[in-house]
């Protein structure tokens, strides 16, 4: 059975744990928080991976397009390529010029850490063009990349709502307040396996916010 590695807090491993769900995949969850995963299977500590008959493979892009390949019943993207890369091309500018961005906000929005002044000034033009650049590509009709739920939900799913919530409490403004974020998450929420993903990131949260305070204890 295939099994995912990694925490429910991680936004990455929400992404993977939502299309295995999707894609009604059996697996079986091990809880491996950063500094306790299996250097072997994921070379550089990171979450998530997935261990599969024929061996690990990491990194969450990696990992949900090995399992449209080798499961293609319940198909998180289209069959048409170029309708498929456009699939891909949301994911990657969520990922990569939004979250990736928003990443540098996080120690202070949510980890009681301090970002410098200099960070957040640098942090908002960016992301508010990006956010402008993305949007052009986005369709929510009704999901983000046309009719049909695809990988660029799962990623949506699960770092759209992280993204808000960072700008909000930084800068007092929704920098992703030009999109029908209010629709298309009430859409996605209706559907069991966000619904699970969601609950689970939510009791996981708690629990490594416990485990990473018990340790800076020890140490």
């Amino acid at each position: 059975m295939l099994k995912l590695t990694g925490f429910s807090a991680s936004n990455y491993y929400n992404k993977v744990k939502l299309a295995l769900l999707e894609k009604g995949l059996p697996f079986e969850e091990q809880l491996a928080w950063i500094g306790e995963t299996d250097l072997a299977a994921s070379p550089l500590g990171k979450v998530p991976y997935l261990v599969t008959e024929e061996g690990p493979i990491s990194e969450s892009t990696v990992i949900v397009e090995y399992l449209e390949d080798r499961y293609p019943e319940h198909p998180l993207l289209p069959r048409d390529p170029f309708a498929a890369a456009k699939v891909r091309e949301l994911a990657r500018y969520l990922e990569l010029h939004l979250e990736l961005v928003a990443r540098n906000l996080y120690a202070e929005a949510f980890f009681g850490g301090k970002v410098s002044d200099g960070v957040k000034q640098k942090i908002g033009p960016q992301l508010d063009k990006n956010v402008a650049a993305f949007a052009t590509l986005c369709r929510f009709s009704p999901f983000i990349a046309g009719d049909g739920f695809t990988l660029a939900d799962c990623a949506a799913a699960v770092h759209l709502p992280v993204i808000s919530n960072a700008s909000k409490i930084i800068y007092g403004r929704d920098v992703l307040a030009a999109l029908p974020m209010g629709d298309y998450l009430k859409r996605l929420g209706e559907r069991p396996a966000v619904q699970r993903v969601n609950a689970d990131r939510k009791t996981n949260t708690i629990a490594m916010l416990e485990h990473y305070k018990a340790l800076a204890k020890k140490g």
